[in-house]
């Protein structure tokens, strides 16, 4: 896959809401679903969005909240919107994380290159951003596709 046309994919989710991210029930991809919106006057319609990394072979993720916000957020009602709003802490239960700053394709990766040599294909290593998690995933293609409302990962056929 093209760096520059993974790179627009990537930067095509800026700023829209993770809503789930994780490995596919089959355990060998990774999918990271995310509510798309644009401001209403532009007549695009939201759509939830799985971006699917395919063939993850190594997938890391940390909070990026920082430790004084973990320790007013350890509340069990912070996981749940109506009872933790009006809480002090960080309100886990909007079930949601703005990506921000964003992803990026690591061009230098060793891993990447690595996992190249080692499979013989190519490999990614991409960093993504949200306000509460930093994934990094390695992986070889990434597929865009649109999801129905209420789209539930876990669900086989």
């Amino acid at each position: 896959m093209d760096s520059a046309v993974l790179q627009q994919m990537l930067d095509e989710a800026f700023d829209h809401a993770v809503v789930h991210h994780g490995y596919t029930n089959y355990m060998r991809d990774y999918e990271v679903i995310v509510y798309a919106t644009a401001a209403p006057d532009t007549g695009i319609q939201p759509a939830y969005l799985r971006y699917l990394f395919r063939y993850c072979v190594e997938a890391r993720c940390e909070t990026s909240v920082p430790a004084v916000t973990w320790k007013v957020s350890l509340d069990d009602r912070l996981v749940d919107y109506e009872t933790g709003a009006d809480l002090d802490g960080y309100v886990w239960g909007v079930k949601w994380h703005l990506l921000y700053p964003g992803a990026k394709l690591m061009p230098e990766s060793e891993v990447a290159r690595r996992w190249s040599r080692a499979v013989g294909i190519d490999f990614h290593d991409v960093l993504i951003e949200s306000n509460a998690h930093r994934l990094t995933l390695v992986f070889s293609d990434l597929q865009v596709t649109e999801v129905p409302t209420g789209y539930t990962p876990f669900v086989t056929d």
